[in-house]
């Protein structure tokens, strides 16, 4: 029985990447199920995960926060801090994309000090967290910030070769440069 998550969340996943997206919810939920059923956690919150993915693929961001909240408590009580990192920044996403921009930043922030605290974190993935509190403090107004973490967010990108990544941020970057900045 230990396999069937694993095989589940496999299907899943390869279910998602082909784009059968009705195919790869049931599949997750099937997962779901199997999980709480059999009490493997961290397979749980993958699943959660997994099915949160397919929820905001489908704007179904009201369900897609309620399997990623899910997810955040089982990473947090696991410690698992990489893979809590990488839900909160989704859920960050998701909350910004909401117009709920405390809850938002409040993901981004632990998100970004859980990366930076951890020698295992991949400039790829703190970049994707650099890059949403960006999206989040240009919204707030907030362009000096914002202006910091898309020229630190460039950098990791250029390092991780992503060059989407690396031209978003220089235009970004660019866009701001028009705007004054605080005079605090």
């Amino acid at each position: 029985m230990p396999d069937v998550p694993r095989t589940l969340l496999e299907q899943g996943f390869q279910a998602r990447r082909e784009k059968r997206l009705d195919n790869a919810k049931r599949i997750f939920a099937e997962a779901i199920d199997v999980c709480r059923r059999i009490g493997t956690q961290l397979e749980l919150a993958r699943a959660l995960t997994g099915l949160g993915q397919i929820e905001r693929d489908l704007n179904q961001n009201g369900a897609a926060r309620r399997h990623y909240e899910e997810a955040v408590a089982i990473y947090r009580a696991e410690g698992d801090p990489l893979r809590l990192a990488h839900v909160l920044r989704h859920l960050g996403d998701i909350l910004r994309h909401d117009g709920q921009a405390d809850l938002a930043e409040s993901c981004y922030q632990e998100a970004l000090a859980l990366y930076r605290s951890n020698r295992h974190t991949q400039p790829l993935d703190l970049a994707n967290a650099l890059r949403g509190a960006a999206l989040l403090k240009d919204k707030l107004g907030d362009a000096d910030q914002a202006r910091s973490l898309w020229s630190e967010a460039r950098e990791l990108y250029a390092a991780a070769n992503v060059q989407q990544g690396v031209a978003e941020s220089t235009r970004q970057l660019e866009r701001l440069s028009g705007i004054p900045r605080n005079t605090r």
